[in-house]
């Protein structure tokens, strides 16, 4: 039992540095429209995304920072 306890001990030691680094490196500066503040970020394999105070979606490229989408958000009625 002395020894179960310290193999999870130890594994929860060896594993949990990993755990608390981000998966995928963050863009060292985003660059966003003039009048533009971030409301919200997300990320994938090859892209990052920034939700924006002007209700818009602008989806960047990871490696060269040039924007590849733009989607408009428009208000619509909430289901219920």
């Amino acid at each position: 039992m002395i020894g179960g306890v310290i193999t999870v001990v130890g594994l929860i030691v060896t594993r949990m540095p990993g755990a608390m680094q981000p998966s995928l490196p963050l863009p060292d500066q985003i660059t966003l429209p003039e009048g533009v503040s971030a409301q919200a970020f997300t990320q994938g394999p090859a892209w990052y995304a920034i939700v924006t105070s002007d209700d818009r979606i602008l989806i960047f490229e990871r490696k060269t920072g040039a924007l590849r989408q733009e989607i408009r958000i428009t208000p619509g009625s909430v289901a219920q």
